[in-house]
Parts: C-alpha cells; sequence; structure tokens
C-alpha cells in the first residue's frame, strides 16, 4: 500500500515538480570531494548497483561517497564498503540535509519515477546526472538514455559514462562484502550444515511473482529425500510459508529471524539458492552463489542472473514479461507464468547445479 501511495504521490507531484523546476546549467567539470548517488526502490536495484558504486569510489578514491536510499532498501548498502554513508528518504532531518546541498556530484539512478529526480535537481550540484526517460531528463546537467534490453548491472554504468567511466564486459563476484558479525551469527544458525544446504526465498513484492509455498514445500521434501538441508530465509511476511515450506522436510525456517545482511550471510554458505526474481535472488547474485529462479512477469532479459551458475525456468508465455519501469499489472490469468511452472522443472534445473541425481 505505501509503494503504491509513493507512486501515486510522485505521478501528482512529481511530474508537476519536474515540469516547473528551472532546470540546471550546463554541466561543469569537477573533481567531487562530495558525491551523493540517490536509489529509491528495492533491494534488487541496490544490489546491481554496487558494482557501479565500487567504480565510482575507484576514479575518485578521496571523495565521500553518500548514498540517499530508502527504510526498505538501505540495509542493501550494508554489504558495500565503498559506501561512506548512507542516508534515508524515511528520515526527515536526512532529506532535509540533501537538499540544503553541498555535494559536488548527484547520480540519481532511478529509472522512472520523478521525485527522486527533483531531489537531485534541488541539491543543485554543479554536475548532475540521470536517466532521461520523460520528462525528468530537464532536472539533469547530463541526461542518460535507458533501455530495457540492457541487464540492470550495465544499466547503472551508463550514468557513469559521463564522468569517463566504462562499464566492463563482464562482471566478477563476489561484489558483495558480508561483515563479520553477520558472518558468525549464520555461522550460528546453521551449524555447521553448510555443505547440503539448499536456501529457499519464497517471498516477493506483488502477489503475482509468488510461486506458492505448496510448490516449494513439495521441492523442498524431494530435496530433503536426496540428502539435502534446507533453510527458508525471507522477512516477517514470510515466516508463515516458510513453516508451510519446512514442515514436512525437517527444514529451517529462518523468515523473520534474520536481518537482511544475516540473510546475505546465509546464503554466502548456501550450495544453491532457489527463488523468485527478487532482490534475494541479486544477493545470491552478488555473493557468487549459484541460484535456480523462476520469472514470469519480470523481464529475464533485464534481471535474469547471468553465467552459467544459474538456471532460469521461465515459460515465456505471450502475455510475458508484463513489468515496466517496476509497475505490473494485475493479472486477470492468476499469473499462469509462474502457476504453469512444475516442481520438476525447477528440481531439474537445481540437479544442474547440484551436479546430482534425484
Amino acid at each position: 500500500m505505501r509503494i503504491a501511495l509513493l507512486k501515486q504521490i510522485d505521478k501528482l507531484i512529481g511530474g508537476v515538480a519536474a515540469a516547473m523546476l528551472p532546470a540546471p546549467r550546463a554541466a561543469e567539470t569537477v573533481t567531487p570531494k562530495r558525491l551523493l548517488v540517490i536509489r529509491p526502490g528495492g533491494i534488487g536495484d541496490a544490489v546491481l548497483l554496487i558494482p557501479a558504486l565500487a567504480a565510482l569510489k575507484e576514479r575518485y578514491p578521496h571523495a565521500e561517497l553518500v548514498v540517499l536510499a530508502e527504510g526498505r532498501n538501505g540495509a542493501t548498502f550494508a554489504l558495500c564498503p565503498q559506501v561512506d554513508r548512507l542516508m534515508l528518504y524515511d528520515r526527515p532531518g536526512d532529506l532535509l540535509e540533501v537538499l540544503r546541498g553541498g555535494f559536488d556530484l548527484v547520480i540519481d539512478t532511478e529509472q522512472w519515477h520523478r521525485l527522486s529526480a527533483v531531489v537531485a535537481r534541488l541539491a543543485r550540484a554543479p554536475l548532475s546526472i540521470g536517466y532521461a526517460t520523460n520528462n525528468r531528463k530537464r532536472l539533469f546537467s547530463n541526461g542518460v538514455p535507458y533501455s530495457h534490453d540492457d541487464y540492470e548491472l550495465f544499466s547503472f554504468f551508463k550514468l557513469l559514462a559521463p564522468l569517463g567511466i566504462t562499464a566492463p564486459e563482464s562482471f566478477t563476484v563476489p561484489f558483495l562484502t558480508v561483515p563479520n558479525e553477520a558472518a558468525v551469527r549464520a555461522e550460528a544458525l546453521l551449524r555447521g550444515d553448510e555443505g547440503r544446504l539448499v536456501t529457499i526465498f519464497p517471498g516477493a513484492s506483488i502477489p503475482e511473482r509468488r510461486w506458492g509455498a505448496a510448490r516449494f514445500a513439495e521441492l523442498a521434501q524431494r530435496l530433503t529425500l536426496a540428502g539435502f538441508r534446507i533453510a527458508v530465509v525471507g522477512g516477517p511476511g514470510d515466516r508463515e510459508e516458510g513453516e508451510l515450506i519446512v514442515s514436512g522436510c525437517g527444514g529451517l525456517n529462518l523468515a523473520g529471524r534474520t536481518s537482511l545482511v544475516e540473510s546475505a550471510a546465509v546464503l554466502a554458505r548456501t550450495r544453491l539458492l532457489i527463488s523468485g526474481d527478487s532482490g534475494v535472488l541479486h544477493i545470491a547474485v552478488g555473493l557468487g552463489v549459484p541460484a535456480v529462479s523462476l520469472f514470469g512477469p519480470g523481464m529475464e532479459a533485464k534481471w535474469g542472473p547471468r553465467g552459467d551458475q544459474h538456471r532460469i525456468v521461465n515459460r515465456h508465455l505471450a502475455c510475458s514479461p508484463c513489468t515496466r519501469f517496476g509497475t505490473t499489472p494485475r493479472c486477470p490469468e492468476g499469473a499462469r507464468c509462474l502457476s504453469e511452472i512444475a516442481v520438476h522443472e525447477v528440481l531439474a534445473a537445481a540437479q544442474e547445479l547440484l551436479s546430482v541425481r534425484f
């Protein structure tokens, strides 16, 4: 509900503000001492932004790198030691400090909505960069094109092109760093069972991206019979589904028991993650953990994990993908693109990555 409300506010207020604010002056050449990167939205975007943040810090090692995020994705940046300071939209004092300015460079990484572009403009940096996807482009000194055909990790690098930073041809993993205290907590929770551990994340930000607890439970039972131990990760809202999944296999339900960073530490110790299109999936990618991912509404070309250590299960129905710029329409057919994925298909993908026979 909160996310839907924010989108409505952005449409009504952000669009008007983007049209009425004066355009910035022509871009200046700067060697930034203090730079701001704006990243609203979910966890997945935040994770895939981190390689670009590392490249930015490598170019300007003595600059203070500040990230302005939201409460729902801010914890992700604890996995990025290059970030010097995290600030939150949700914290009025932080937002007011940003609006007071003092930055030499502002990069808005939001792909479509306008409020973040308004914040970038009001910060009054001599150099500002953002995606030119609608009238938000007039608020930046450097507007950058955006394509749905690019893997999102590489899309973020396009924002660095005005700074002379080019995207790598490929990316190396891991590009996330798990803090030591989270690693210690994960070790205590898992009690040394990592060697045969398969982790499941059943959650999603919207119902259309959920495969269903019953299917995950059947999958968990089959994996347990093959000698693997199951752990479920997720937030408090995934706790009930987690209990259903592990009830028939004796697994470990960690949903609601670990922070985001601690969940990342659990993933770092697992053999395989099985998940829908989610932020947790991208954390696994950033940690170099093999993953089986289920795609339907989301754009596989943009969000699907890259590399031989991953498998994507996607029915490729004529109506999918249907998500654009983070908005998924209500499905009149019960999200067939996911519901028609059979347990045996996911199991076969897991078998390939685990190199075992079931």
